[in-house]
């Protein structure tokens, strides 16, 4: 009896800790929400914590590559009083994929500055590391282009 009852709780909180490692669709859409959030409020902290080591993000079609520590740094000087042009970001339209413990999620966002508003598709790839979520990889490029053209001769 004893053994049945040791084996009934381990497999109950085998089942627990699979669920608190396993990632949802909710759950990323919240945390990519909390992204946007903290780069418009400058959350070094929150950006920090998030950003797995390794972290890369590429803008415009590769126009900016940065890194963790890049973004945690452009946060801690608008803290302490750079100036920063934007004014608000608004995410929409939120696709996810979840493959093992790797999540993307993609869909839209409008930036809006004081001169003019850009919207970029963005992509996010997030990671279960250890048990925490964290995001590995950010690409965004704006979504209308100016396409030239080009003559082939």
């Amino acid at each position: 009896m004893k053994k049945s009852l040791v084996l009934l709780f381990f497999l109950v909180l085998l089942t627990f800790t699979v669920q608190a490692q396993t990632l949802t669709k909710e759950q990323l859409i919240e945390l990519d929400l909390s992204w946007e959030k903290a780069l418009l409020e400058s959350d070094a902290d929150f950006l920090e914590n998030l950003m797995a080591d390794g972290f890369v993000g590429a803008y415009n079609h590769a126009g900016t590559v940065e890194g963790k520590d890049e973004i945690v740094s452009r946060a801690k000087k608008i803290q302490a009083g750079q100036v920063d042009s934007i004014l608000c970001r608004t995410s929409r339209d939120h696709q996810v994929v979840i493959l093992g413990n790797t999540g993307l999620v993609s869909g839209f966002t409008v930036v809006e500055r004081e001169l003019i508003p850009a919207t970029y598709h963005f992509m996010r790839t997030y990671v279960m590391i250890n048990g925490k979520i964290k995001l590995l990889v950010n690409h965004t490029t704006p979504k209308d282009l100016w396409i030239l053209p080009v003559t082939i001769e």
